[in-house]
């Protein structure tokens, strides 16, 4: 049994509605043909830009090939969801504040990808039921959870274009948003692909702290301070820590200053809104967590996937960025008897910033 090309765009209208229904801002259909997408990502990989983020070239050609990772894929169903919650002047405020806890403002309420999948599986069973029980939607749902190009499989839905900064700009609702996609082997009509309009503007390039969009669309992940205060297991770099100021846990600064933002609507996700004051906290307050608080303030968070010791990890580093105090050293001096090497080394490094120089 098929579907007739008229009622596959009748499909794709409903699908579109649903989405919206469903709490998604905006949904784009495309093909699987990711050609340019996949040499730039082999290039990026070369360079070895992924630093220990091995994942990225462990699924071999299935990132870039919808279809290798789940067999009759034809279609993406692509969809984005705000969650932006503060404005731009509050973000700007914490973090020109040197003893703010700052926590990237995707990570502040719940994981978004329980909240995504679990709205794509709904949107998946209202196709199923909608194609009826004759003719299978070979459906599978991903949010960043699987060797999927998203970024790439947005801008081709139409949703948005990949930025200088590598995230996806969308020209009404800025980049404050997260992604999701649906797999279908359904022969949906397609949509046209967005067209970038980032011009001659360079301001995410110049206000990244570490430098690490080293390029246009180029960024080198070991400089990334999302990538060093959540994807590396190790020591961060030593002439990378004063660059991280009081960035705990992620980066904003190239969407803060991204002028398309100026579009960027509020979410109308209750779970994103932050919880236990995470937007609010101070470094003091948040170091003195012992495991069990953090693993209670983080319940149902993005955070808690870098687990306690990396916790302390990141906050002795914004420690040894904050200004002299004995407040600090006397609540860093304890913790180098921490059980973590990984936590006393990056404990040691803050108190010899606080040291008096002669």
């Amino acid at each position: 049994m098929e579907i007739s090309n008229q009622k596959m765009t009748a499909l794709a209208l409903q699908i579109k509605q649903w989405g919206l229904e469903l709490g998604f801002q905006q949904v784009g259909i495309t093909d699987t043909d990711l050609p340019e997408a996949e040499a730039h990502l082999q290039n990026w990989l070369d360079q070895g830009f992924h630093g220990e983020m091995d994942y990225m070239q462990r699924h071999g050609l299935k990132r870039s090939r919808p279809e290798l990772l789940h067999p009759g894929t034809l279609r993406i169903i692509s969809v984005r969801m705000n969650y932006q919650t503060e404005t731009a002047d509050t973000m700007n405020q914490a973090l020109s504040d040197p003893t703010s806890a700052y926590i990237s403002r995707y990570a502040l309420g719940r994981d978004y990808h329980k909240l995504m999948r679990n709205r794509l599986q709904k949107l998946a069973d209202k196709i199923q039921a909608e194609i009826g029980p004759n003719l299978s939607g070979n459906m599978r749902a991903f949010t960043d959870s699987a060797p999927v190009l998203e970024k790439a499989l947005a801008e081709k839905a139409g949703l948005g274009w990949i930025g200088k900064h590598t995230n996806v700009i969308n020209r009404k609702a800025g980049s404050w948003f997260f992604l999701g996609e649906l797999f279908t082997n359904l022969a949906l009509p397609i949509d046209t692909p967005a067209t970038a309009h980032c011009g001659k503007c360079h301001a995410c390039l110049d206000i990244c702290p570490t430098q690490a969009i080293i390029a246009p669309y180029q960024v080198d992940a070991r400089r990334c301070v999302s990538y060093l205060t959540i994807e590396l297991h190790g020591s961060i770099p030593e002439n990378l820590r004063p660059l991280i100021g009081n960035r705990i846990y992620g980066c904003d600064d190239c969407q803060i200053i991204c002028p398309w933002n100026r579009f960027a609507k509020r979410n109308n996700e209750p779970d994103f809104n932050p919880r236990h004051r995470l937007n609010t906290r101070q470094l003091l307050d948040v170091f003195a967590w012992n495991e069990a608080e953090f693993l209670a303030k983080t319940e149902g968070s993005a955070i808690r996937r870098i687990g306690h010791q990396r916790w302390l990890r990141n906050i002795a580093v914004a420690l040894g960025n904050a200004p002299a105090s004995a407040l600090i050293v006397d609540t860093l001096k304890p913790m180098l008897d921490h059980q973590s090497d990984l936590v006393k080394e990056h404990v040691h490094w803050a108190l010899e910033r606080h040291r008096p120089r002669t």
